[in-house]
């Protein structure tokens, strides 16, 4: 199966999402397909063998929409702006030396335009590599920006329609008004001059009315140009409400007006009375001003994918024989030495080179202070250099810096769906055929049943289909998910899937790995206690650390850092061997040693009970919470190393704030029961399950949701991986620019627990936005169509005017993307 993202062009409201969902689901070959309406994409599972991307396409387009598959081969486009070319020999020259590298599928050179656009393959050869070609033909080439950028032309789309929708609403504003004043002026106390009354002229009453009226249905032809052809596809859409029921109005209208320009004087100056222009043209003009609102609106949810964009610099200084060259940020390559001033961004994933500075992280991470770095240490791109010049060497560029691939999580994360949006498009799918039965049916009944004559019975009828919103029952979810995932991460919070931000709201068990996640993660070697009459505690030391040398375990790097501070030059051990979850045996010389835990040395025959000193050493380091490092050589029990790891600062606050939010902590380890329970009740923990090996943390996780709890998982996101998956949210927690993002529901970027509790407040916050939304959308059109068929008028109260119901249609759309924006000032 694969997993491409489409961006969907041509949606209007939740029912265009739902019934694109519906006939591609239908297609053999299709596991599952999610379409995001505030998004405007589409995430298909598929079988490529079944079904290929071009028959859902088709179906798509069939449906009247359009989808763009992103391309998931190496394959880049470059328009390229050319300098020195005065003649198509130029032009010509230019595109054969581009053409014939290898790597470039198509060079094409517009010599009137000095541009040229070039496809080539990126894992062949480097854009760089193409414009050094260009140059030693003689020419000079510069990128032009944002040809690559997918989001920003996407952005810079929605802001074109945008001021389409803008210059279209303002003329029907600037008629339906004065329209609005003729038709309705007269009831208000506004006398006509004798030439428009229509007691006195009615052609010229009903056609300034018709005339009027034109111009505002011309600006709102998008309404009849796609609602008409869904219904006739069978999938009305919004659209296609607001056309039946202006529509309706104007033809009525237009037939009253032919009969009043033909019929007698009498006849004329009753049907005057009964035009329903104003109510189509404002309805038109009312309901254009909150699309607009809507578009504007939904433009700022992706305001925190555009800023994490804008971090990355457009150039980096490259140094190349020793001089300085400022070259596009496209062009670095793998392997470049950078230079990076005091007060510049870093342009790409690296480590330091040479120099000393301290790097402004907390765009990435969210972590105030800015982080020291020396020789060797790793920086990632879009942070901001302090003070300090730094050389670096490039490792990660393009896509695969820690930047892009964040901004690839959210925008991924953004277009996914919560499970709590399913009933909103199940009921949108319906919605709208239901909303039609239902102003057919009230307006027939107000006829025939209620006597109420046509024009009253047409009023009902366009109320009812100009006040139902699938838009806002569509909207509810999907811009709520969109800003919170957004403002996770400008927090340090990357919240991976609309489902991993329901379930965070909804737990009720916290599982916590020990290591790395309570603590420090970083161990330290606090004390070495020998077994009498075997060896110098040196010797021990020495030993100790030339086996773990080999091993990247925590506890054997204490070890080592432990020699090292000493100066006990360790050498490679002769041979080595890890046994998982229990320890290593290495050969130094003429010695065989064993490191590790009780159980390995008992599985080993090593006797750990001749000497009481060191039974009484374990059991006091126990109790302090160090972990027992046992070591013996040649068969025989030497010494005791005591390995601490310090407890975070914040642990204790962090637990007393989840058990007050009516949340079980559990900590989960694979150290001994003893030393588990000292540390969890430094933190305040008193669930611990203890004595548990990296492979069955999955199983004790499965445990507890074979209890109907709901758990979360965090760890480290490398070690604990199957138990993350296995949680029902997996909490990845690393350490700044090292986090491996793509691990867990949910990552943590800062190396702190209190953005654990952000993640989880977002979550909440996020949710109780959707709830709001969703509760405004359904509680509208649940109270405003009954209201708008007239119920209230059947019990001698008022009926509902249809421009009051366009109206309020218009805004609740308004309304919910306003309020999911809210959740951009969410702090904490």
């Amino acid at each position: 199966m694969n997993t491409i993202q489409a961006r969907i062009k041509g949606m209007h409201c939740a029912a265009c999402s739902g019934r694109i969902e519906r006939v591609i689901s239908a297609m053999d070959g299709v596991k599952t397909v999610s379409v995001n309406l505030a998004a405007e994409t589409m995430a298909l599972t598929h079988d490529p063998d079944v079904v290929t991307l071009e028959s859902v396409a088709e179906r798509i387009k069939g449906l009247g929409f359009e989808a763009q598959f992103q391309s998931e081969s190496d394959l880049e486009k470059i328009i390229l702006s050319l300098g020195g070319m005065h003649c198509a020999a130029c032009s010509a020259r230019i595109e054969r030396v581009t053409g014939n590298l290898e790597g470039v599928t198509e060079a094409a050179v517009n010599l009137a335009a000095s541009t040229g656009n070039f496809t080539f393959n990126s894992s062949q050869i480097s854009l760089r590599t193409i414009r050094q070609a260009i140059a030693d033909a003689g020419f000079s080439s510069e990128i032009q920006s944002d040809t690559d950028n997918p989001f920003e032309q996407r952005r810079k789309e929605a802001e074109e329609r945008l001021a389409v929708q803008k210059r279209e609403m303002i003329p029907a504003f600037l008629f339906a008004l004065p329209l609005l004043i003729l038709s309705m002026g007269h009831m208000w106390g506004m006398p006509l001059p004798n030439w428009l009354d229509p007691m006195h002229a009615p052609i010229n009453f009903a056609l300034a009315q018709l005339f009027l009226t034109l111009p505002v249905v011309w600006s709102g032809r998008n309404f009849y140009l796609q609602g008409i052809p869904a219904l006739l596809r069978g999938g009305p859409n919004m659209d296609s409400l607001v056309a039946m029921g202006t529509g309706a109005a104007v033809l009525y209208s237009l037939w009253n007006t032919i009969v009043i320009t033909t019929g007698d004087f009498q006849t004329a100056t009753t049907l005057a009375m009964d035009l329903y222009y104003e109510s189509a043209a404002v309805l038109i003009a009312m309901i254009s001003l909150g699309k607009y609102f809507e578009a504007q609106s939904k433009i700022k949810t992706s305001d925190a994918i555009r800023a994490l964009m804008k971090l990355a610099p457009d150039t980096a200084t490259l140094i190349k024989d020793g001089e300085q060259v400022t070259i596009s940020i496209d062009e670095v390559e793998p392997g470049d030495t950078l230079l990076i001033k005091p007060g510049e961004r870093i342009p790409v994933d690296g480590v330091v080179a040479e120099g000393r500075s301290s790097v402004d992280e907390s765009m990435l991470t969210g972590e105030p202070m800015p982080v020291g770095k020396d020789i060797g240490d790793p920086v990632a791109g879009g942070t901001l250099n302090t003070h300090g010049a730094l050389t670096i060497t490039a490792e990660r560029v393009g896509k695969d810096t820690m930047l892009a691939r964040i901004i690839r999580l959210v925008q991924e994360a953004q277009g996914s769906k919560a499970p709590i949006a399913n009933l909103a498009d199940t009921i949108s799918y319906y919605f709208v055929p239901s909303v039609m039965a239902i102003a057919l049916l009230s307006g027939l009944a107000w006829y025939f049943i209620g006597n109420a004559g046509f024009p009253f019975s047409l009023r009902i009828f366009v109320a009812v289909m100009v006040i139902a919103c699938p838009c806002a029952m569509g909207l509810a979810t999907p811009v709520s998910i969109m800003v919170g995932t957004g403002r996770g991460a400008q927090l340090g919070v990357l919240i991976k899937s609309g489902r991993a931000l329901q379930e965070a709201g909804t737990l009720d068990t916290v599982i916590f790995d020990k290591t790395g996640t309570l603590t420090h993660g970083r161990p330290e070697l606090s004390a070495i206690t020998m077994v009498r009459g075997t060896m110098a505690q040196t010797e021990a030391a020495y030993l100790a650390a030339a086996a773990e040398s080999q091993s990247e375990h925590p506890l054997a790097q204490a070890i080592v850092r432990y020699a090292t501070e000493r100066k006990l030059k360790a050498p490679q051990p002769d041979s080595f061997e890890a046994i998982p979850g229990k320890g290593i045996k290495a050969t130094i010389g003429y010695r065989t040693v064993l490191i590790g835990n009780r159980e390995f040395m008992l599985d080993n025959e090593i006797n750990l009970e001749e000497d009481e000193f060191a039974k009484n050493a374990i059991t006091h380091y126990a109790n302090q919470g160090a972990t027992v490092v046992y070591f013996a050589s040649e068969n025989k029990f030497n010494a005791i190393f005591a390995i601490a790891d310090e407890i975070r600062a914040e642990a204790p606050e962090v637990i007393s704030k989840l058990k007050a939010a009516g949340l079980t902590p559990i900590m989960l380890t694979g150290d001994n029961e003893v030393t588990a329970k000292v540390v969890a009740a430094q933190v305040g923990i008193d669930m611990v399950i203890a004595g548990v090996m990296p492979d069955r943390k999955a199983e004790e996780v499965d445990k507890l949701q074979a209890q109907g709890r709901k758990v979360a998982m965090i760890g480290d996101g490398i070690n604990d991986a199957p138990a993350l998956a296995k949680a029902d949210i997996g909490v990845a927690m690393g350490s700044g620019i090292d986090v491996a993002v793509e691990s867990g529901d949910v990552v943590l970027m800062q190396s702190n627990l209190n953005t654990l509790l952000t993640a989880l407040n977002l979550s909440r916050a996020t949710m109780a936005n959707i709830k709001q939304n969703l509760f405004w959308a359904f509680a509208f059109n649940t109270i405003g169509i009954p209201v708008a068929a007239g119920l209230l008028h059947v019990f001698g109260g008022p009926t509902l005017n249809p421009m009051i119901a366009g109206t309020a249609m218009a805004m609740s759309s308004v309304t919910v993307v306003s309020n999911a924006l809210r959740l951009r000032f969410f702090k904490g």
